[in-house]
């Protein structure tokens, strides 16, 4: 798999950073405020690599249900920061593979992850850290989240990296649909999804200990 390979981009959340059970329960309480179930089979592959103010238009568009959009997304951000404060941690077996590859390849996170949810999983873990300044968000490519191939052909550019030479890391359709048109290969991980949402990746495995590393 890594034939070839110079860099290593990780999605954040479900690969780095474990916030997908906080997403749900997020999610949850939006919706139950409003009158609706949450249908997390079919809302959440729609949500997944979104930002807070791309979610609520999707929200509202499936379910019918009127509001501001800021001022929506500013209350779906209030409800995730109570959760995600003293909560985030990070998914199994990360900092273990990071070890492993830190020294071979070069390393970026590509994400949508909310701005100030992303500062306070930073805190907590120390995540510019083990990343110095390749920590690429919305933010760095005009708010085009997955499965534009955006965030992840900025990692490459600012690793100085060709994208065939990248191997993306994701848990989500909407980022293997990412991976794909950026032209690099990606393995999957299920932490979030069924392997059969996967398939569009290279290798879909079911934990960090499964990925294979052969000599670059």
């Amino acid at each position: 798999m890594t034939l070839g390979i110079e860099a290593i981009l990780f999605d954040a959340e479900g690969i780095v950073v474990d916030t997908e059970t906080l997403w749900d329960r997020e999610q949850e309480e939006f919706l139950q405020r409003r009158g609706f179930p949450y249908d997390r089979a079919r809302l959440k592959p729609l949500l997944t690599g979104r930002s807070l103010v791309e979610g609520v238009r999707i929200l509202q568009e499936e379910l019918g249900f009127g509001g501001d959009t800021g001022d929506l997304a500013r209350e779906r951000r209030r409800i995730a920061r109570a959760l995600f404060t003293g909560e985030v941690r990070w998914v199994d077996g990360f900092p273990e593979f990071f070890e492993r590859v830190r020294e071979r390849f070069k390393t970026a996170i590509a994400t949508a992850m909310d701005p100030d949810l992303l500062r306070l999983a930073d805190e907590r873990l120390g995540l510019s850290a083990r990343f110095p300044g390749t920590i690429v968000t919305l933010s760095d490519v005009g708010g085009r989240g997955k499965p534009d191939p955006a965030l992840f052909l900025c990692a490459a550019a600012r690793l100085g990296v060709l994208p065939p030479r990248c191997l993306v890391l994701e848990d989500s359709p909407h980022g293997v649909e990412a991976a794909r048109r950026a032209n690099m290969r990606c393995v999957a991980l299920t932490t979030t999804y069924a392997p059969e949402t996967l398939r569009g990746a290279d290798a879909i495995v079911g934990s960090f200990a499964e990925i294979e590393l052969a000599d670059s």
